[in-house]
This record gives structure tokens, C-alpha cells and sequence, in this order.
């Protein structure tokens, strides 16, 4: 199969597509064809080692030291499944699924084995497969934050980095469950977390959320910059901090300043196969659109990556792999 590799660390000229085994599944497992994944911060961040401060040696644990134990990226999927291992009761070959990697990558190739009991769910049946996976990442991410708190009719939520894939599955998942939600984003992407549910949006350019004088219920931090310090003049007592991006001192430091605000903060998000089911069926019913930026097809991935590596993509950045289509082939196809 062919596979968008990388072997050491760097930029987007580290990738290449190359040919690789195809892995198999065992007994409890599945194996996806993969139509579509994404670019993430995460694959970035994989990708060039670029860490919130603190975190090197704990990255390095994870996506390896002087090489990457990991060589395909890609922390989320949207697929066929192609074979299901000989425990597998819940799924059937030709099933459409989406599903979350996370820490396992693999997303970035034609074939990947997802475990039956992971985080994989029926894609939603009123989306193709490029739209789909958008809904994976940031979807399940934010559900998964906001599992952690309570999100329902009137809670004051504030969303820093409104405009990402995390952002804008924030303001649709916030707004799905009744909340008032306030967007911080770039002025030039209002009209798109306006049209995803927010209320309010401030341009962080301009104006600092902090010394508005305006109180929420929930702040939701998806850049890393509106943490501990400048969250709890805003935050009312009791209520939540979700820091989607910290550092290593914000992670440390957590436990100690929650009781010591009376707040909550939470660093890592609760969520599984059923939260994907969740955000599926929110898509189904028009509560939750995908929001894509652009796509790219597999061939042209070291062209995405340089693209997410701008850091201002709005929502997801999509990857395209097509080789189940007539006349497909590794050039450059026409978007």
C-alpha cells in the first residue's frame, strides 16, 4: 500500500509517500481502507517536534527520541472497512466508519487496523468520506473536553482559537446544547464561527478577552494561550477551565490551582467510540457541519503539511486518499 512516510524530524520535506506492507488486523481489530484523513496540529507537532514548553521528554516518549517511532502520521480516519478480525461482532466488512488514532497515528496511508473496541463509529450517513473525517478530530476532542463539565441551555462559554478543527467543533458542540457562546478568533473568520452557532466574537487582535469584563462559565483554551493566568479573571466561581493546549508547568500546576480558585481545569479529554456516535448523529440530524479548508490529495502531502504549518488554517485541512477511484493515479489530480 502506499503510505505518506516520514523519517526523521523536520519540515514538510521529511514526508514522503512511498510504498509500505500493508498491516493486518487480528482477532479483535478491523481493517480500514482509508478515503480521507486530516493534517492536524498534531501531525505538526509530531512532525517537527514543535512541543507546548516543557513537554520535549514527554513528547519524545510518545512519537520517539532522535527518530520517529511512529513513520505515518495522521490521527484520524474516514473509511471502508476492508476486513474485520475473527472476534469482531460489531462491524462488517463494506461498513462505513470513521475513526480517532490519536497517540497510534497511522491515519495517512491507504490501509490502517483500528481496534473493534476503539474509538470507531458508523460515519454519518449524510456525509461523504472527505466530510466525515472532519468531524473526528475536533469533534471528538471537544466532546471529550466537555464531558468533563457540564455544557447545557444558558452556560456562558468562551472558545479561544474559535477557527480551528477543535475551535469550531467547540462553538458547534457548545451551541448544539443551548449554551451562549463566545468566539476569540481572527476578525477575518467571524462570519464562519458566526455561522457555527457563536453569539459573540472577539477579534484577539484588537481586544483581550480577559479585560473585557465579561464573565463565563466555561473557557475553552485550543491555542495555549489563554491558560490559568488570564482564564480565572474571567472564569465564575465553580466554573471550568479546559486547557486543549497546555504546557508542562499548566499540566503540573492543574490540581494545585483549581482548589485554590475553586474552579475545575481540566488537561485531557474522556472520550470513545460513543462521543464519535455522538458527533455522527449531530451531523445526521444538521447540528453539526464539517468545516474544511482545504484538500489535498495524497501525493501532494508535503504541500499540506507546509499549508498547516502556517497555523492558520479554519477547521480542518483534508487529505484525499483516493486509490479506490477509476483512473486514479500518484499524480497530481485536478481540485
Amino acid at each position: 500500500m502506499r503510505a505518506a512516510v516520514y523519517r526523521r524530524f523536520g519540515g514538510p520535506d521529511v514526508v514522503s509517500v512511498e510504498e509500505v506492507p500493508r498491516p493486518e488486523p487480528g482477532p479483535g481489530d478491523v481493517l480500514v481502507r482509508v478515503h480521507a484523513s486530516t493534517v492536524s496540529r498534531a501531525d505538526h507537532r509530531a512532525r517537527s517536534r514543535d512541543v507546548p514548553r516543557g513537554l520535549g521528554l514527554l513528547a519524545a516518549a510518545g512519537i520517539g527520541a532522535f527518530r520517529p517511532s511512529r513513520r505515518v502520521l495522521g490521527m484520524d480516519v474516514a473509511g471502508t472497512v476492508e476486513a474485520v478480525g475473527a472476534d469482531v461482532r460489531a462491524l462488517a466488512v463494506g461498513d462505513e466508519v470513521i475513526a480517532m488514532l490519536g497517540g497510534r497515528f497511522g491515519g495517512h496511508a491507504e490501509y490502517v487496523v483500528v481496534p473493534a473496541d476503539g474509538a470507531i463509529a458508523l460515519k454519518p450517513r449524510s456525509m461523504g468520506f472527505e466530510d466525515a473525517v472532519t468531524v473526528v478530530f475536533g469533534g471528538y476532542t471537544a466532546r471529550g473536553f466537555f464531558n468533563r463539565t457540564t455544557v447545557g441551555p444558558g452556560t456562558r462559554v468562551l472558545v479561544n482559537g474559535a477557527a480551528g478543527a477543535v475551535g469550531t467543533a467547540a462553538v458547534q458542540l457548545a451551541h448544539a446544547a443551548g449554551a451562549v457562546v463566545t468566539a476569540v478568533c481572527r476578525a477575518s473568520d467571524a462570519a464562519l464561527v458566526t455561522r457555527l452557532g457563536a453569539d459573540l466574537v472577539i477579534d484577539y487582535a484588537t481586544t483581550d478577552f480577559a479585560a473585557e469584563g465579561a464573565s463565563y462559565d466555561v473557557v475553552v483554551d485550543c491555542v495555549g494561550n489563554a491558560g490559568y493566568e488570564r482564564a480565572r479573571v474571567v472564569l465564575e466561581p465553580g466554573g471550568a477551565l479546559l486547557l486543549v493546549v497546555a504546557d508542562l508547568v499548566g499540566l503540573l500546576l492543574a490540581p494545585v490551582r483549581a482548589r485554590r480558585a475553586g474552579i475545575t481545569i481540566v488537561t485531557s479529554p474522556d472520550a470513545g467510540a460513543a462521543d464519535l456516535e455522538a458527533v455522527a448523529a449531530l451531523a445526521d440530524d444538521g447540528a453539526y457541519v464539517a468545516v474544511s479548508d482545504r484538500t489535498f490529495d495524497h501525493a501532494d502531502v508535503r504541500e499540506e503539511h507546509a499549508y498547516v504549518d502556517e497555523g492558520h488554517k479554519k477547521g480542518n485541512v483534508v487529505l484525499r486518499l483516493a486509490a479506490d477511484q477509476p483512473g486514479w493515479s500518484w499524480t497530481r489530480m485536478p481540485r
